[in-house]
């Protein structure tokens, strides 16, 4: 009858002790907003893991406790305490009961996995290019941007390539992670589900300037984006036009190609210091090199520069600029661009 006492004692105890865990570590917000279509299931995953954290951890702390403090030995008392050789029926339930919860956490997870992997068919497509460090954007038409933009309640298949290291495309409300290696394409499903702006941040250090690599992603209604589509589309075929019908280079078109292509990520405009030389004054300055030796920022450098960009590297900064692929056209407008930034 004590004896069943002392259980009954313990179960209460157990009980209070992993609603009080649970409601504690769920107070403190462990997880941000829920974004996705995808994040529903993972949440659902992780909340029934924290349930049962806090349900084993009660059921470790209290029974040892418990026995400190009921079962400790009481003044006067000299002798030892009851022999036990063990318990066959209970090392069996606690061999067995683990390898069952463990087998449908296994189960479950899969069937998790299936739901965030789900492909929708008829899913936007968006080419995505990670770099050191920057993110950059690729819709249809030739619009590329440095902001993410994805409509609401519809999936979003993005398309991922690296072209330098290993980098890691993450936006914690969407929960989703996917590991972005140099020569594949890697691929990225998510279905946002709610309107409003987050950040795409690289999880995986990349190098020096790796906690500096995050852009803007916003997810509009469907009306929205495909209004911001339009008149980006319109855009971009009005910017290949005057492109293809005039072979002068234009630095307008480089200020286009500075803004959406990445340069602004690592070469300022002011004379501040960025991860690469600013282009403030550089056209027709004198440029020293790592190796010692100095150079005019003449046409000719800047278009090797921008061509071979780790040829020739500026004294103080550290190769690593990949290749962006432009074409010719393009560098001569840049090199325009970078003409007019006094």
């Amino acid at each position: 009858m004590r004896n069943a006492l002392h259980f009954i004692i313990v179960t209460i105890l157990v009980i209070l002790v992993t609603v009080g865990v649970y409601l504690g570590l769920t107070a403190i917000g462990l997880m941000p907003a829920s974004a996705s279509a995808q994040a529903i299931p993972i949440d659902w995953l992780f909340d029934l893991e924290v349930k049962l954290t806090a349900f084993f951890f009660a059921l470790i702390m209290v029974p040892m406790f418990y026995s400190l403090f009921v079962f400790r030995r009481k003044k006067g008392e000299t002798g030892d305490g009851e022999h036990m050789e063990g318990n066959t029926t209970l090392e069996i339930s606690w061999t067995i009961i683990p390898l069952i919860i463990v087998i449908w956490l296994g189960i479950i997870g899969a069937d998790n996995l299936r739901q965030v992997r789900t492909v929708d068919p008829q899913a936007v497509e968006i080419k995505v290019i990670a770099f050191q460090w920057n993110w950059q954007f690729e819709y249809p038409h030739g619009i590329i941007t440095d902001t993410l933009y994805l409509p609401v309640n519809k999936q979003v298949w993005l398309k991922m390539e690296s072209r330098d290291v290993l980098h890691s495309f993450w936006v914690p409300e969407f929960r989703i992670k996917q590991d972005v290696v140099p020569g594949r394409v890697e691929d990225y499903r998510v279905t946002p589900n709610l309107i409003g702006s987050y950040k795409v941040r690289c999880a995986e250090l990349c190098g020096t300037s790796h906690s500096y690599m995050e852009k803007t992603v916003i997810v509009l209604s469907q009306a929205d984006y495909d209004k911001w589509i339009n008149e980006q589309t319109k855009i971009a075929l009005i910017a290949q036009a005057t492109a293809d019908a005039d072979p002068n280079p234009s630095s307008a078109r480089g200020q286009v190609l500075y803004n959406n292509n990445g340069c602004k990520a690592c070469h300022s405009l002011d004379g501040a210091k960025g991860i690469g030389p600013t282009w403030h004054g550089l056209f027709g300055s004198s440029v020293k090199l790592a190796d010692g030796s100095e150079v005019i920022a003449d046409v000719a450098y800047l278009t090797e520069s921008i061509k071979f960009p780790n040829k020739k590297v500026v004294g103080g900064f550290s190769p690593g600029m990949p290749d962006f692929g432009l074409k010719d056209k393009q560098i001569a407008d840049l090199v325009a661009f970078i003409k007019t930034v006094k």
